[in-house]
């Protein structure tokens, strides 16, 4: 090879290898610029998914706090039905009021346990709350019927 011929292939070869160490260069820089995008955007989306929980969560709490509200204002107005009912059942005929009292210690006590329930109820989760307020309802208006049905007998 003559002189002219290697300085044109060392040129070459040179140029080439410079090119792939700039294009490599880019590259990597194109690369890690794509990276962060990919992050800042996967924050923002777990920005938004946080909010949206804490809404949730508030919502959550706001409706299990109103309905606890409801449910204990229906069991003060049993206890207050069945004070009145006490009160009825004492001027009653002897054999009348031992059975009158029996029923309403039952109610009563099926009343007291609903108390308890409401107070000891933690929450768990949207579907055993869901569970848990339908049979609560369930039972608290069925006590409310058996007492509006045992004023209605007594009378």
């Amino acid at each position: 090879m003559t002189p002219m011929k290697n300085r044109v292939l060392i040129l070459t070869v040179s140029a080439f290898m410079a090119g792939t160490v700039l294009t490599n260069c880019q590259s990597s820089a194109k690369k890690v610029e794509n990276a962060e995008d990919k992050v800042q955007g996967a924050m923002i989306d777990l920005a938004d998914a946080q909010k949206g929980l804490n809404k949730t969560r508030q919502d959550s709490i706001s409706e299990y706090q109103k309905f606890k509200k409801e449910s204990e204002e229906k069991i003060a107005a049993h206890d207050k039905s069945i004070a009145e009912f006490k009160a009825r059942i004492a001027t009653e005929k002897k054999e009348d009021k031992a059975k009158y009292e029996k029923k309403l210690a039952v109610l009563e006590q099926k009343n007291t346990d609903l108390k308890k329930k409401l107070a000891d109820y933690k929450e768990t989760g949207k579907e055993k709350w869901d569970a848990f307020r339908l049979e609560f309802s369930h039972d608290l208006d069925g006590l409310g019927q058996s007492l509006k049905g045992f004023f209605v007998k007594s009378k």
